[in-house]
């Protein structure tokens, strides 16, 4: 077997978070830096951060609050153009003869 191959190893390494936590763990390195950690990680924190650089979201938004817009003119139009019908109908049957020469 060979000698001095491997990484010396820290026992008592310390990780630090962007948040400012520190955790102590064993590492080959002996001080590493994180971005997130399990104190400020939505998962385990239960804070969701929505990050929507692109404005996905608001344009998803507007687009189905458009489409429902839309269906309801739509609905009231048909609404409105069936009692037109039933009006145009009725008139037709109360009709007298000499109005339909």
């Amino acid at each position: 077997m060979k000698t001095d191959i491997h990484p010396t190893y820290y026992p008592n390494a310390t990780v630090t978070c962007a948040c400012g936590n520190v955790v102590i763990a064993g590492s080959t390195m002996e001080k590493q830096k994180t971005d997130i950690c399990s104190a400020c990680h939505p998962f385990y924190t239960g804070k969701q951060k929505l990050v929507d650089t692109a404005g996905r979201v608001d344009k998803f938004r507007a687009k189905m609050k458009a489409k429902e817009e839309h269906d309801a003119k739509r609905k009231n139009k048909e609404k409105g153009n069936d009692e037109e019908a039933k009006e145009s109908k009725s008139e037709e049957k109360y009709m007298t003869i000499s109005q339909m020469k």
